[in-house]
């Protein structure tokens, strides 16, 4: 990320600062989080040192980096010891653990670089679960009726625009709930690691955003839901979809 740091810094005539966060399996979760969200409020606490103005700071991620960036901002809604965000960039995120048939998941199971199962295989082995979870996860057996109900507010194919679903969605048959399961995967729809999932309140005092999504992407209605999300809040977003855009492709 080098050369795309630079670049950035280049473009933009700003100060870039790439956080080297120690990575899974070496450094389990919750380390990932934990070294942003520390190198984060150290540099809002020092931004003038670096002669950047403690009221213009922007956090931006892409992909998993895109899922710290929007818990990071999350966590610091209600902080009042440090200056607020100016703005999140939130490059194809990962947001949901709760979902793996909407219409995106559906669409582009089989396209590179990020398949559907790769994206949930990552998903496990960074947080150091077992892989035999997988086709229980794919089935939606992990979320028991109460969160079920609960969850729909935000994560459902409803929410996605037509557009998004001409080629091809099917809704999904219902599996019976696994408690099992449902123990095993906790931690996957704390809003850390599924930012989606955060309550209203916390919405609510986010910063603007930048979204991207890609058409032939998993993530794709990840990026959308959020996006909605936002402006049900009165969030200023500015979308920018790439009709030939893919995962990975920045």
């Amino acid at each position: 990320y080098e050369r795309t740091c630079c670049y950035f810094a280049r473009k933009s005539n700003s100060v870039v600062v790439s956080v080297g966060y120690r990575l899974a399996p070496e450094h389990p979760y919750p380390t990932q989080f934990e070294d942003c969200l520390t190198a984060t409020t150290h540099f809002m606490r020092t931004a003038q040192d670096y002669g950047v103005d403690p009221s213009r700071i922007i956090i931006c991620g892409d992909s998993s980096g895109a899922t710290v960036t929007a818990f990071v901002a999350q966590a610091l809604v209600n902080r009042r010891d440090l200056p607020k965000l100016r703005a999140q960039v939130l490059i194809y995120p990962f947001l949901q653990c709760v979902d793996f048939n909407l219409p995106s998941y559906q669409q582009n199971k089989r396209f590179p670089i990020l398949l559907k199962e790769r994206a949930l295989a990552l998903g496990l082995k960074y947080l150091n679960k077992d892989l035999s979870i997988m086709e229980a996860l794919f089935n939606g057996c992990h979320i028991p009726e109460d969160l079920q109900l609960k969850y729909r507010k935000w994560v459902s194919p409803d929410y996605i625009p037509d557009e998004f679903k001409t080629r091809g969605y099917k809704p999904s048959t219902t599996h019976p709930f696994s408690e099992e399961v449902y123990t095993l995967i906790k931690p996957m729809l704390d809003p850390v690691v599924s930012p989606l999932l955060a309550e209203d309140s916390v919405i609510a005092g986010l910063p603007e955003a930048f979204i991207l999504t890609c058409e032939f992407d998993v993530l794709r209605d990840d990026g959308l839901l959020y996006k909605k999300r936002l402006e049900d809040h009165g969030i200023k977003v500015t979308w920018c979809h790439l009709q030939e855009g893919f995962h990975g492709t920045l």
